[in-house]
């Protein structure tokens, strides 16, 4: 790929830096939160964690399946993820399911509060990668499906699946 630059007052950029800036290293996902939910909006926080948690963390011992992001005191939590003890620790070492807080700025929190209040919406944790170093997590403002919403959503996607068959068949 050819290396092309900016120049923008004194600074230069070339695409290999934006690149590097924007590249990120997914360690869990949440793939049951898009069959259980409706994901309407998404927001990227930060995590305070501890040293021994961020080592296996960058591992990817990380699991989502069962956690979900709570409010409360003006802070957000997230609740239930399982971040796997990291051995070498030894005696310093975390306890796997123990609530970790988001970072996130005031007013998004607010924010999130005021939306989570209505009847129905929760926040989910859909993602959990490394930006620059640094473990960031993907959390949404979902609203929880109904049995039928999900056979509706399953049936569409066999439907889907049933005409590109057929259109490679009739393409070949």
């Amino acid at each position: 790929m050819p290396s092309c630059s900016l120049q923008l007052i004194g600074f230069s950029v070339t695409s290999k830096d934006l690149m590097k800036d924007s590249a990120k290293k997914v360690v869990a996902t949440n793939r049951k939160a898009s069959h259980d939910y409706f994901l309407l909006d998404r927001l990227e926080a930060g995590i305070a964690l501890q040293g021994s948690e961020i080592k296996s963390v960058r591992a990817g011992q990380v699991s989502l399946r069962e956690s979900y992001v709570r409010i409360d005191d003006h802070e957000a939590w997230l609740v239930n993820a399982h971040i796997a003890p990291y051995d070498p620790a030894s005696t310093l070492n975390h306890e796997p399911r123990r609530p970790r807080r988001l970072l996130l700025h005031k007013r998004e929190i607010r924010r999130l509060y005021e939306k989570v209040r209505i009847r129905g919406y929760s926040l989910i944790p859909t993602m959990m990668y490394l930006k620059r170093g640094r473990a960031k997590i993907e959390i949404a403002l979902a609203r929880g499906k109904k049995q039928y919403d999900k056979r509706r959503e399953i049936a569409k996607r066999d439907a889907e699946r049933e005409i590109s068959r057929a259109l490679r068949r009739r393409g070949s």
